[in-house]
């Protein structure tokens, strides 16, 4: 059997397919009567069109070699003396072009030399003029049998060729790994896919025992699977092996040296002899490739309890081994401890460069714990940027604290990420066993309490669990609900700045900023709101609900014949991710039927940076509908002039954190003329805000910066202050409440 695969043709295809080679329903038998004497012709030929043939009819040699040359026949009546040749030189033609039709001559020759002359050049049959109407009809009805009979079983014969050639075709052909071995476990037959799959030519393998490819570990129960002498339902059927492949690690072009087969084999038998027995002869079986599968299985497997982004054990993972450890600690008698590794600022460096260069930062900060820990250590990310340490060689506290102090140390180094240069810190709690708890749940959240602990007390640190820590941990669980019951009952509500021209003193805008009237606490600012917000997904309808009031007391005033001003919103990062941005701001803008130029919308240059492309679209989408746009906090995050540039500004603000370092001996102060400078050369308006003395107004204007928003002029307001703030600028009596 030759190597190569074969080619499947269209009677094959037809096999394939369902098609069968033979017809429904024979049609009839199509004549040729050969005779130049008409009386004759017309007799023969109503006697065999009376018997259900199809006739016709030929007056000479030519004419019967045309038509012999324009169609098929079943049969030829053929007489030997016509006018124009021979008839056997008709009968000769006909062999010559390898026309396969039965001929029976018909002559009034009675010399035994013309018979015998035709029975050589294939003739069936020979019959004397006049013949019998009986005879003629019999003779004509044994040859059309005869010719029938042939022609099915060439049909058979050729239909057997093709299955056989199917069989081949399918069995080559065939994804799996194919084979037959003998009595005594050799290769008898292998299918090429033994090559592709397994590396192995077929003259390789066969006659060679199938242990020659069994994985060690796998052999005894090879002898049960690749030995079967079962049939039917008992046979071994999906039982897995791992097959030797004869590529090897060094082969560049695969990766493993072993394959996983799901196997199926049967037991072959001879026919019964007389005495009823059946002699075992080999087995036959078909092997599945499953490695993918298994590798599939195996990576899910592995990603269920690691995480993506680190390749460390995850929270799952973590648990295990935590309480497998508690166990090991209590039959020993042996303490242990417990650590969370929290990253500072690291939601700022997600949301001002974007997730790529975050997960970057976490796989940087992995591998550098990882360094400081012992081979019997784990350590794992819980969440986010959150990490936990499982320590069962940690025996005190201060060994603990050494291997904090450590993990800060490394973790100061400056991280290259992007073309940015990140310092990274962390706040760390450590929970030590049994000491600090002897269950999972107490020493995690211990460690979540000492955790908090240092984060409240400025980061950069870690601390032991201490039982007078308070459980910060539930404080923001109750926060979180509170807030959620304060986006539900309306405790919260927007308060105004106003932004005032210092050459005029006349209010020109106002900037919206959220407050929570908490029942308790009193008033919250919007840095109590929105991290809170964040983490319980509800910065979307918040920001939602900003931007429609704001847009909804705007009307109010214009209503009022008060204004135009520009209002100010700032935009969340969660908010400007939202793929219906745009259409969401332009949505309330038309809604409370005011100008776009009105509304004027505050990013920070962090926003900016961190996918840039699809900011710039949607920024430029919303400054071509009008809408202004200004940066907020400018300087503060890591600037580039390459984005400002190109980005549709219409104001820059100068952070509060440069204009409370105004005064004569601040080295900050040419900061801040740098950056009105560069507002000017940019072609954009500047706002100093966070002013409170008048030095740093007079400053600013000094500088050319000439909006100014802070405590000197205006402190927040609500809504009804500022109306009547924008009466007294028009010059109207205030309303004064009965």
């Amino acid at each position: 059997m030759s190597d190569a695969p074969p080619q499947i043709d269209r009677t094959l295809l037809n096999v394939l397919l369902g098609g069968d080679l033979g017809s429904a329903a024979a049609p009839p038998a199509r004549l040729l009567l050969v005779d130049d004497e008409p009386l004759m012709l017309r007799t023969t030929s109503r006697l065999l069109g009376a018997a259900g043939y199809l006739i016709e009819t030929a007056d000479s040699g030519e004419a019967a070699i045309a038509a012999l040359d324009r169609q098929e026949f079943d049969l030829m009546l053929l007489d030997l003396h016509l006018r124009d040749m021979y008839g056997l030189d008709v009968l000769r033609h006909a062999r010559r072009r390898g026309i396969e039709l039965y001929t029976i001559v018909v002559s009034g020759d009675s010399e035994i030399d013309a018979a015998i002359g035709a029975l050589k050049q294939g003739a069936y049959d020979f019959i004397r003029k006049p013949a019998e109407p009986d005879e003629l009809l019999r003779t004509v009805a044994n040859a059309l049998a005869l010719h029938h009979e042939r022609r099915e079983n060439e049909r058979m014969r050729q239909r057997l060729t093709q299955s056989e050639r199917l069989y081949r075709y399918l069995v080559e052909q065939s994804p799996d790994f194919i084979y037959t071995l003998d009595q005594s476990g050799r290769f008898t037959f292998v299918n090429q896919r033994a090559e592709s799959l397994l590396g192995y030519a077929r003259d390789e393998l066969i006659g060679k025992h199938y242990s020659v490819l069994v994985h060690a570990e796998d052999l005894v129960r090879a002898r049960h699977v690749l030995d079967e002498r079962r049939t039917g339902e008992r046979a071994s059927r999906n039982v897995e092996l791992r097959l030797r492949s004869h590529y090897t690690e060094d082969t560049r072009h695969f990766e493993i040296n072993v394959v996983t087969l799901s196997v199926n084999a049967f037991g072959v038998y001879s026919h019964e002899n007389p005495a009823g027995q059946r002699e075992f002869i080999g087995t036959y079986g078909i092997a599945r490739d499953v490695s993918e599968r298994r590798k599939a299985e195996a990576m899910v497997a592995y990603h269920a309890l690691h995480d993506r982004v680190t390749e460390l054990p995850n929270r799952e993972l973590f648990r295990d081994r935590l309480e497998f450890a508690l166990i090991q600690s209590r039959r020993n008698g042996a303490p242990m401890a417990v650590m969370l590794v929290d990253l500072d600022r690291f939601k700022w460096v997600n949301d001002s460069l974007g997730h790529p260069i975050g997960d970057d930062l976490l796989r940087i900060a992995a591998q550098r714990i990882e360094g400081c820990l012992e081979g019997g250590d784990t350590l794992a990310r819980m969440e986010a940027d959150e990490f936990a340490l499982l320590l069962p060689q940690i025996a005190e506290a201060e060994a603990a604290k050494a291997l904090a102090q450590r993990i800060l140390s490394v973790l100061e180094a400056p991280c290259e990420i992007g073309g940015h240069e990140i310092f990274l810190t962390a706040s760390i709690g450590i929970a030590l066993c049994p000491a600090d708890g002897s269950s999972s749940k107490n020493l995690m959240r211990h460690a979540d309490i000492a955790l908090h602990h240092v984060k409240q007390g400025g980061k950069n640190g870690y601390a032991c669990y201490a039982a007078s820590m308070p459980d910060v941990s539930s404080v923001k669980h109750r926060q979180q609900a509170e807030l959620r019951r304060a986006a539900r009952e309306g405790e919260l509500m927007l308060y105004y700045q106003p932004q005032v021209d210092a050459e005029s003193g006349r209010i020109v805008g106002v900037e919206a900023l959220m407050r929570w009237q908490h029942p308790s606490d009193g008033l919250r600012g919007a840095g109590d709101i929105f991290p809170l917000a964040e983490e319980i997904g509800l910065v979307c309808p918040l920001s939602d609900w900003l931007l429609e009031t704001s847009c909804a007391d705007m009307r109010a005033w214009l209503d009022r014949g008060l204004g135009p001003i520009t209002m100010s919103v700032n935009i969340s990062p969660h908010y400007l991710d939202q793929d219906d941005f745009p259409e969401r701001v332009l949505a309330a803008i038309a809604k409370y039927d005011l100008a776009s130029e009105w509304l004027k919308l505050e990013i920070t240059e962090g926003i900016a940076i961190r996918n840039f492309d699809g900011v710039l679209h949607k920024l430029n989408h919303l400054a071509g509908a009008g809408v202004r746009l200004a940066i907020d906090d400018f300087g503060t995050g890591y600037s580039s002039l390459a984005y400002i540039q190109l980005l549709p500004l219409h104001t820059l603000k100068i952070d509060k954190a440069f204009v409370n370092e105004i005064h004569t001996d601040s080295q900050r102060v040419p900061v801040v003329q740098a950056i009105i400078a560069l507002a000017k050369g940019l072609g954009l308006e500047v706002i100093g805000e966070g002013v409170e003395r008048p030095e740093q107004a007079e400053f600013l204007v000094k500088n050319g910066c000439h909006l100014i928003q802070g405590y000197l002029y205006h402190k927040p307001q609500p809504a009804p202050a500022i109306t009547d703030l924008l009466i007294r600028q028009a010059g109207r009596p205030v309303a004064v409440p009965a």
